[in-house]
């Protein structure tokens, strides 16, 4: 927040020598820079004293604070209305090689549900939702598969997804009974006790499968590595809206997490950030691409956006066709999100 602090008088008091035509300030080339401080023609101002002189001047520098004063407010306004803005994770988007391999798998071994599926032929490409509950609650995958192209470069900066099940060890036993890779078998988190595994999909995206108790939100994490922690953090709680949850540092494996979300992990989807030591630059790939949230006004967001150091990739607006409104942003490690009008997003699944 800008801090406005009165001038001393002092500051501002010139002795009357300053107006005096000599050479150390010659009145010529005070004239001159006034006319343009102060927007009046030069000639005008010989016709001024001194101390009008010096009242114009003061109230431009007053109207300059001000300026600054308003700037303040709006950065505080717009911080208020993030936190109160009605934000939910609304699914995550990437493409995979297979859509019906794909599918099978998520259905048969994650036990998730297509809930839709839409093609648009005109644009080549087509789209599936999958999740453990209606969109309208719930978070879930949006899959895409581009026609013609079976494989993508997931990269190294996506991590992982993550699933919340009751049993780890029995799932871990079905993946392996459909085909499906298992990269770490069932087992207490290193320094902790949650029992976890890690499998992968066919187009090879990592699920980290944590045991838990019931919970309305099954996929519960995408987890993406930054180069700056701290600059992530404050980007997303202020930009995003999002609470801190928790960090953790692993300095034996040389990394730290933040959580981030819209509520507490264990019933709502959260951003798991992680840093690695000394790592500050990812190559992203091109399998992942997005999550979506909603949001009551895109517009207002992506001031928002601009204000706290991200990038508005597309402004916002409807989009042809659905009218839907949107806007689309990279934060300052390049991850992409977009931001769905809440009112829009509903229309569009009735």
């Amino acid at each position: 927040m800008v801090r406005i602090i009165p001038m001393a008088a002092s500051s501002i008091r010139p002795s009357l020598a300053c107006f005096s035509d000599s050479p150390r300030f010659p009145i010529s080339l005070l004239s001159r820079n006034l006319s343009r401080t102060l927007h009046v023609p030069q000639s005008q101002l010989f016709g001024l004293t001194s101390h009008k002189l010096l009242r114009r001047s003061v109230n431009c520098l007053g109207v300059a604070e001000s300026g600054k004063a308003a700037q303040a407010t709006t950065q505080d306004d717009l911080l208020t209305w993030v936190k109160n803005d009605k934000r939910r994770m609304l699914h995550v988007v990437y493409r995979v090689g297979d859509m019906d391999r794909t599918i099978k798998f998520y259905t048969e071994c994650l036990g998730m549900k297509l809930l839709r599926k839409r093609d648009i032929p005109e644009e080549k490409y087509t789209n599936a939702f999958l999740g453990y509950g209606p969109e309208d609650s719930h978070f879930v995958i949006e899959l895409t598969y581009n026609y013609g192209v079976d494989k993508y470069d997931i990269g190294a900066g996506f991590g992982h997804f993550g699933i919340a099940v009751d049993d780890v060890a029995k799932t871990v036993e079905l993946v392996k009974a459909k085909g499906g890779k298992v990269s770490r078998e069932p087992g207490p988190v290193k320094g902790g006790k949650t029992v976890i595994a890690f499998i992968e999909d066919p187009d090879g995206y990592k699920f980290e499968l944590l045991e838990r108790g019931p919970t309305p939100e099954p996929l519960c994490q995408v987890m993406l590595r930054v180069g700056d922690l701290d600059r992530a953090i404050k980007f997303y709680e202020k930009a995003f809206g999002m609470e801190l949850l928790r960090t953790r540092d692993n300095p034996e494996y040389k990394y730290t997490i933040a959580m981030m979300g819209y509520g507490p992990e264990d019933k709502f989807p959260v951003l798991e950030l992680t840093y690695n030591y000394g790592v500050t630059e990812y190559d992203k790939g091109n399998a992942y691409a997005q999550i979506a949230i909603g949001t009551d006004d895109v517009y207002k967001t992506a001031e928002a956006i601009k204000l706290f150091g991200g990038k508005i990739t597309r402004e916002p607006g409807p989009l042809p066709g659905i009218s839907t409104k949107i806007t689309a942003c990279l934060d300052p490690d390049g991850w992409k999100s977009v931001f769905v009008d809440n009112i829009d997003f509903l229309k569009e699944l009735e």
